[in-house]
């Protein structure tokens, strides 16, 4: 089986999306039994194992790209990847003993910051208004919501939710001009962003929950995988 995209046949890359695939959800699945059950040590492997295989996955789109093209990699797969990376960065933040939620903060607000840099770098920045509305909603609603909880942590979190609702907006954004698949997956992957990130806020701040972990892994991972998804759409460069 092909690990790699470039110079495959297109049954050897589609062998590696689904490698690269199953690969991370097999990974979650070992990640989250580990969390719930033990042994501890498993969750520092798979939990970074599994963005490690999205990353892997967004690589081997890039490179697909960069192959056809004749060039190097598109502005697009990039900005995608760096963001994958900040987003690796942010994981192990979280899931290191002691209190390293800003760190983790700051990491996944990168990640963001690149995603909207490629979802505006072929689109007009604002999109379309009406867009914004449902994602604005949601992000006041949350933030009411854990708003008494958050101390000192309010600016933090009032800036990372903004960089968060206009990454899942812009997305929409985009996939309302664009009109593919590969746009509606990248636009279906910031909702499911902002679900897990909101799931995780509530459980850490105001609501604690015992199914917290599989629902913001689960939501995680999966918005992961469509953004990452998004790099099919072509090799167009900036």
């Amino acid at each position: 089986m092909a690990l790699t995209f470039s110079g495959t046949s297109r049954g050897g890359k589609k062998e590696s999306v689904t490698f690269f695939t199953l690969a991370a959800v097999l990974s979650l699945a070992l990640h989250l039994r580990a969390a719930y059950a033990g042994p501890s040590w498993q969750v520092y492997v798979f939990k970074p194992l599994t963005t490690s295989l999205l990353i892997a996955l967004a690589v081997g789109y890039a490179r697909r790209a960069a192959a056809e093209a004749g060039g190097s990699w598109p502005r697009y797969h990039g900005l995608l990847c760096a963001g994958l990376l900040w987003s690796l960065a942010g994981d192990v933040f979280l899931m290191l003993p002691g209190d390293w939620f800003v760190a983790g903060l700051a990491s996944f607000l990168a990640a963001h910051l690149c995603y909207i840099a490629a979802f505006t770098r072929d689109t007009p920045r604002w999109g379309p208004a009406v867009l914004a509305v449902p994602y604005v909603a949601a992000l006041g609603l949350l933030l009411a919501l854990l708003w008494p909880h958050l101390g000192l942590l309010r600016t933090a979190v009032v800036l990372y939710g903004t960089a968060l609702a206009a990454m899942a907006w812009l997305a929409a954004a985009r996939w309302s001009v664009r009109r593919t698949v590969p746009t509606a997956s990248a636009a279906a992957g910031g909702a499911l962003f902002m679900t897990s990130d909101g799931a995780l806020a509530i459980d850490r701040f105001a609501a604690p929950f015992s199914a917290a972990t599989v629902v913001v892994m689960v939501t995680y991972v999966a918005a992961q995988w469509l953004i990452v998804q998004s790099l099919r759409e072509g090799t167009t460069r900036a």
